[in-house]
């Protein structure tokens, strides 16, 4: 899910009404990111996978929802592009 709309062209940079978007949205990202780690760690530990790993999975994927709602909250405005 991303709300920033970022179009690349050679040689042009980010403005800065698109690096303070990046600035808003990246506890979003942070959060995604232990998520995606959490995850990893699930897959590599295969069959050895115990509770405490599943649980770390959940407890992140529950972060993101929640840093997802109160980034919405905090700005209605926002459109969320899937």
């Amino acid at each position: 899910m991303s709300i920033i709309h970022l179009s690349v062209v050679a040689g042009e940079e980010p403005s800065a009404a698109e690096l303070a978007a990046i600035e808003r949205e990246w506890p979003l990202i942070a959060a995604e990111l232990d998520l995606l780690d959490a995850q990893i760690a699930l897959i590599n530990a295969g069959p050895n996978a115990s509770v405490l790993d599943g649980r770390r999975v959940r407890r992140a994927a529950h972060r993101v929802i929640e840093t997802a709602r109160v980034l919405a909250d905090r700005d209605p405005k926002t459109e969320v592009v899937a």
